[in-house]
């Protein structure tokens, strides 16, 4: 089967300490997995499908790829190197935080090639790749941080800069895609709240390629009776069956972008 002429960023997958800050953090396997999109490996790593994915192994409570360099504490705690998780849970032993030099090694080992893979992939000679997607995963309810703290979200939210990034009637077609393939309801996916789209889809959107910023719901794998929160157990073949919704969104779609 030809592949999909579409590319997967998946930035927050990631669960890896770096070597140079474990002697430095506070912070448990639980609190790196809560912080990030534990499991978005499994559900969007659809590399037999599409034509290219991109993922990491940095655990987000380090490195937010999804951030610029200069996004930073104290000004913003959530920025590229964090202080304190998404629930306001600090990170780092008191005096312990990254100073200039470590933000530095982490930012060229981790943040800096991973943008450079996506510029190569976007510009690479022959690529004729017609969307992008950045996929996360999204807490049921907002946490701390968020805008919308402690409100319900949907299952589905999909980013685009309010058609800054991808044209409003494309990013409408893959909604209702995934309502089809997801078997949803027309309030189950959004768009652009509570998510507009993050640094990557702002930096890479419409430059040339469209981008869209793909939000799940963990609600629809890490609760029970799919997940134990105690020991972070997940029932695999929900992750399966959430990849194989997931390709027949993606399938669905290209058919009638085709049209």
């Amino acid at each position: 089967m030809k592949k999909l002429p579409f590319f997967i960023s998946i930035p927050h997958g990631g669960t890896e300490t770096p070597d140079e800050v474990k002697e430095r953090i506070c912070i448990g396997q639980a609190d790196i997995l809560e912080d990030g999109d534990a499991f978005t490996m499994d559900i969007y790593d659809v590399s037999a499908d599409v034509r290219q994915v991109l993922k990491a192994n940095i655990a987000r409570a380090f490195v937010d790829l999804n951030r610029a360099e200069d996004d930073l504490p104290p000004e913003n705690p959530d920025g590229v190197v964090k202080s304190s998780t998404c629930y306001s849970k600090p990170i780092y032993l008191p005096g312990q935080e990254p100073d200039d030099a470590l933000i530095e090694t982490l930012l060229t080992r981790f943040h800096r090639p991973y943008h450079r893979a996506i510029g190569e992939t976007l510009t690479r000679s022959g690529t004729d790749i017609v969307l992008a997607l950045d996929c996360h995963s999204m807490a049921a309810l907002g946490p701390d941080i968020a805008p919308d703290t402690g409100k319900r979200r949907p299952l589905f939210c999909l980013g685009n800069r309010h058609g800054k990034t991808c044209p409003m009637e494309t990013t409408h077609l893959l909604a209702d895609c995934l309502r089809q393939a997801f078997d949803l309801e027309e309030s189950d996916v959004t768009l652009n709240q509570p998510f507009a789209g993050g640094y990557i889809t702002r930096t890479y959107g419409a430059n040339p390629v469209p981008w869209i910023q793909v939000e799940m719901s963990r609600d629809l794998f890490l609760r029970q009776p799919y997940f134990d929160r105690e020991t972070w157990l997940i029932d695999s073949s929900r992750l399966r069956e959430l990849r194989s919704f997931f390709q027949a969104a993606l399938q669905l779609f290209f058919k009638l972008l085709q049209r």
